[in-house]
């Protein structure tokens, strides 16, 4: 890809791409809203997308004007095609849910801050929940995270995707600081061991969650 298509990745027709500006855990402010509307009309961009990672995706722009999207956007790049960390998903938690044990937006805040766009062997996504609903799909994420009144239960494995599979529980009564220590120990082993695209869930199911709980755990 050229310096110049950096950010955007082409679409199905082969001459059209998208973008996704960074909104960690879906938080937007009505300047971002009306921004993204403004270069949305200015630039004539067909589709505005709500993904399932909690991102905003627009659709259909021509490669001449993808530099001056980003321009006018002011926003950093969402990774949605490189083999890194891509986004954490994370409901409200505490700060507003009636069912919120955990602060949800503050661990998924600090996991963003700290690996999205690190690079490991595939592409990776982080699910946090502030309660066992798990409304951040930490299950069905590489890292998950939910909260319960002992301190957060942190899954790895899981995937959504065609062929899902559901994380392993691999701790539980974790304080806030210990999740974000574990999970830097879990990118560390996978990024050193995992095969070149090999998900994490496969690589679970090649190496054995045991094994890989020897190696994460303290």
């Amino acid at each position: 890809m050229s310096e110049k298509l950096k950010g955007a990745f082409v679409q199905r027709d082969k001459k059209s791409y998208a973008v996704v500006p960074r909104t960690p855990m879906g938080m937007i402010t009505p300047d971002i809203l009306e921004n993204l509307a403004g270069v949305a009309r200015k630039y004539e961009i067909p589709i505005i997308k709500i993904t399932s990672g909690q991102r905003i995706a627009l659709v259909g722009l021509k490669p001449e004007i993808i530099d001056d999207v980003w321009k006018e956007l002011g926003m950093d790049v969402g990774p949605a095609s490189e083999l890194c960390v891509h986004y954490v998903q994370a409901c409200p938690g505490n700060a507003v849910c009636k069912f919120g044990l955990r602060d949800s937006l503050g661990l998924g805040g600090k996991l963003e801050e700290l690996f999205v766009g690190m690079e490991l062997p595939a592409k990776v996504k982080i699910g946090v929940s502030g309660c066992p609903l798990n409304c951040g799909e930490g299950y069905m994420r590489d890292l998950g995270a939910f909260g319960k009144k002992s301190g957060w239960t942190v899954m790895f494995g899981g995937n959504s995707g065609g062929r899902p599979r559901i994380g392993d529980v691999i701790a539980e009564k974790m304080n806030e600081d210990e999740v974000i220590d574990l999970a830097k120990r879990c990118f560390e082993y996978y990024g050193n061991n995992g095969k070149n695209k090999e998900r994490t869930a496969r690589f679970i199911n090649r190496i054995g969650i045991e094994e890989f709980k020897k190696a994460v755990l303290l």
